[in-house]
């Protein structure tokens, strides 16, 4: 497994692990928590470094999962977690991003991970009601008392980012992004190169669709979070086999898969992108990993940069609720 290096020094494999579906949104549980130990602890032997979770994940017990995993090789593993929901009755209700919150967040994110530090701390979901400076500031004394190591974002904005990293620095921001979903290109990614800030896309994937594994014909089960997704309607899938269909004939003649074409053109775009692709398995994992090494040459990348465009995708990628925490 290559290496790369987000802000502030911050050295993580190439392609990290996401690991979120390990407990929750993509269908019925995975079955016997042991075997999702075995998964992870697979992972590191194949060189994943980074891993990535959250307290909303479950909620608490993606944490629980990930700490008791990694445990007996935590000085081997880069782990990031998340604070911003405000979670009732193991639901969330909302945001929350309050100074005392992050703190408790934080407190109990160090024991369900079972590590006396969190390598980096992202702010979940931008909160308008508290400003970002009062957030940063937070994150900065908890580090300054050794309970975090970095300071990430997630689908913030290029001016909610130069605000905090002009407070402390920020060193991973972390958004949706991939062959079907460009939005970062037009201002967050150059504020990101500007400020030497990394850059880790979830769903790099496209939550399976970029597999070539989903379709039109494709039914979703009940916790499924695809089942709300407009992006996933029958009609929307339809229309944007179109880009898979593309794919495919370039993934056929590297003899690599789909998925590999879709990471290896996010590792192209920039060195400090790191993608963190979720899977239940390991033998995805190995495919994931592998992607690192598939090489496109110049006019390759330059017909899938333009692939969006000339293929409009249909369907906004969360429902209108969630687009509405979408700092924009």
């Amino acid at each position: 497994m290559h290496t790369r290096t987000l802000g502030q020094g911050l050295r993580v494999s190439a392609v990290g692990l996401g690991c979120m579906g390990m407990s929750q949104s993509y269908g019925p549980n995975p079955g016997p928590r042991d075997d999702m130990i075995a998964v992870l602890r697979s992972a590191v032997d194949l060189g994943v470094t980074f891993f990535d979770t959250a307290e909303v994940y479950g909620p608490f017990g993606n944490e629980e999962l990930v700490g008791e995993a990694l445990e007996p090789v935590r000085d081997q593993v880069v782990i990031a977690t998340k604070f911003g929901w405000d979670i009732q009755d193991g639901a969330s209700v909302g945001l929350n991003s309050r100074p005392e919150q992050i703190r408790r967040v934080a407190d109990a994110s160090l024991t369900r991970l079972r590590t006396d530090v969190i390598d980096l701390f992202y702010q979940h979901r931008v909160d308008p009601d508290v400003p970002i400076e009062d957030v940063a500031g937070t994150v900065s004394e908890l580090a300054a008392e050794g309970k975090v190591r970095n300071f990430g974002l997630s689908e913030a904005s290029a001016a909610t980012i130069r605000r905090a990293h002009a407070v402390f620095p920020v060193t991973a921001l972390q958004s949706e992004y991939s062959l079907w979903t460009r939005n970062p290109e037009t201002e967050v990614l150059p504020t990101l190169a500007e400020l030497g800030i990394g850059f880790v896309p979830f769903s790099p994937l496209g939550k399976g669709f970029l597999t070539g594994t989903v379709d039109a014909s494709t039914t979703f089960s009940d916790g499924d979070i695809r089942r709300r997704v407009p992006r996933f309607e029958e009609e929307n899938l339809a229309a944007n086999q179109a880009l898979i269909d593309h794919v495919k004939v370039l993934a056929s003649a590297k003899s690599v898969t789909l998925g590999q074409i879709a990471l290896a053109w996010l590792l192209a775009q920039h060195p400090w992108i790191v993608p963190i692709p979720g899977t239940r398995r390991t033998t995805r994992i190995q495919e994931n990993a592998a992607a690192t090494s598939v090489a496109l040459s110049a006019d390759e990348l330059d017909d899938l940069d333009g692939l969006a465009r000339r293929i409009s995708v249909r369907g906004d990628r969360y429902n209108a609720q969630h687009m509405g925490y979408l700092d924009r």
